[in-house]
């Protein structure tokens, strides 16, 4: 397997003004040093469009890996000027060195080079050695441009995770019904004040999955609430009863096996009177909700409220109450799964929410990595999926692709603790220029089998040396 030990990406207007020629300004960029196996591979790109040569001298700019002691020099490049070009035709090139006329030089000379990898290449420095040439091979000036890999910026490799496929693609809909009933009653009167577009709410969600035929429905879960006034009992009665009359309602207008049709009941729905009550500004609020919060039975808490309370308690029986008395519902369906890219596409542009989040994954590879829609795609999984680390790991590597460190952020603080959501902070600490905080994240990414990490820590051990 190829390991990417050493990479360093720069682009630095060094200029080389050391030179006997008049002047010869040359622009170094895009330096790199890269081991592939058991090679070490340079890469440089050098603007010469600035470059003025003497028709009697040549400049040999000649690439060498350095550290400490050990140097390993790579083939040179040549630019002659016209008289010299043809005294070096005739007398012939000594070594490996590549001729190029001063009238063919392009404005941009890319140098590729690869040498044996030897282990002193870790960490070593990456140079130029920049010679002016006279008549005879006579060197007349000599220049060695700094150390490059100093002007090094940190390239991230990054690790994106692919989502398992689900053998079920499993997904619901939710929301609440407010059915009004007449006083103790469990009977449905679908004209009955706002019962009929509360109930068209319920079938309204029911529709819009029967008519897609990718969709099974498997359940719809109903849970009813009453609200606290009057007795417990009485309470639980009526939420049972008017929980069964929403179900008896759903089983006239569908034909769901009775099973699918689920219910369940809460007698009192204190949880919503103590949301209602905390967004309040009642004179007794504190106190009320101390009462909610007690040990108390319902009833007697309740009661309590009354007593002690009464003008917040009638206030909170005409505008608190109504909305305890409420019918929660789920419409649990599965979806089929989706192998075509070209499929997948389309669903993406119809109907996303249909797609898994291994079908997101899949569809971000046939896209482009550097374009919009290959972002787009890891951006819309996390938008679908709030929940999963997967999608938000995957969102902050798209968005530290297109330098939004303020997204990638936030996405990552919802990527979870897996080695690979540890490397992808290291990532964007280093992006943020925090080497102290990137390092522990990196070493333990590495330790967990994270190989990217390698070239990282290499990073940061030139950067504290």
């Amino acid at each position: 397997m190829m390991k990417k030990l050493f990479s360093l990406q720069l682009c630095v207007a060094t200029v080389l003004s050391a030179y006997a020629v008049n002047p010869a300004d040359v622009a170094i960029c895009d330096a790199s040093m890269t081991r592939q196996g058991d090679a070490m591979n340079v890469a440089l790109s050098l603007d010469l469009h600035s470059m003025d040569i003497a028709h009697s001298k040549a400049v040999l700019f000649t690439p060498f890996i350095t550290n400490g002691t050990d140097t390993v020099a790579l083939q040179p490049v040549g630019i002659y000027g016209r008289t010299r070009y043809y005294q070096q035709l005739r007398h012939g090139t000594d070594g490996d060195l590549v001729v190029v006329r001063d009238s063919e030089r392009p404005d941009t000379l890319v140098i590729d080079r690869s040498v044996p990898y030897v282990s002193w290449m870790n960490g070593a420095s990456l140079r130029v050695r920049c010679t002016d040439i006279a008549c005879c091979n006579k060197p007349i000036a000599e220049f060695a441009t700094p150390d490059l890999s100093r002007y090094a910026e940190y390239e991230p490799r990054w690790v994106f995770v692919q989502p398992d496929a689900e053998r079920e693609k499993h997904f619901e809909l939710s929301g609440s019904a407010f059915i009004d009933f007449p006083v103790d009653q469990t009977v449905i009167y679908p004209e009955y004040r706002r019962n009929t577009v509360e109930l068209a709410k319920v079938q309204a969600t029911i529709d819009s999955l029967r008519g897609d035929g990718d969709i099974t429905v498997t359940n719809v879960w109903l849970k009813g609430f009453a609200s606290p006034e009057s007795p417990y009992s009485h309470n639980r009665d009526l939420a049972i009863g008017r929980t069964a009359a929403l179900k008896a309602h759903i089983m006239k207008l569908y034909n769901f096996p009775d099973q699918t049709v689920l219910t369940d009941y809460e007698p009192e729905d204190w949880a919503g009177l103590r949301r209602a009550v905390l967004s309040s500004n009642l004179d007794n609020r504190d106190a009320i909700l101390a009462l909610i919060d007690s040990d108390m039975e319902p009833d007697a808490k309740e009661a309590r409220i009354k007593k002690l309370y009464p003008a917040d308690y009638r206030f909170m029986l005409n505008n608190f109450y109504p909305a305890l008395r409420h019918t929660d519902y789920r419409i649990e369906y599965n979806v089929r799964r989706y192998t075509d890219i070209d499929e997948i596409k389309r669903i993406l542009r119809e109907r996303p929410n249909h797609l898994s989040l291994n079908e997101l994954y899949l569809v971000a590879q046939s896209f482009d990595p550097q374009s919009d829609e290959y972002i787009k795609v890891f951006e819309t999984a996390a938008a679908m999926f709030p929940d999963a680390p997967d999608a938000h790991l995957n969102a902050a590597n798209a968005a530290m692709k297109r330098g939004d460190l303020t997204s990638a952020s936030r996405y990552l603080a919802k990527a979870g603790d897996s080695p690979q959501a540890d490397y992808a902070r290291g990532v964007l600490f280093l992006m943020q220029d925090d080497i102290a905080k990137a390092a522990p994240l990196m070493r333990r990414a590495r330790s967990a089998g994270i190989t990217e990490a390698d070239s990282a820590l290499e990073y940061i051990d030139f950067k504290i040396r």
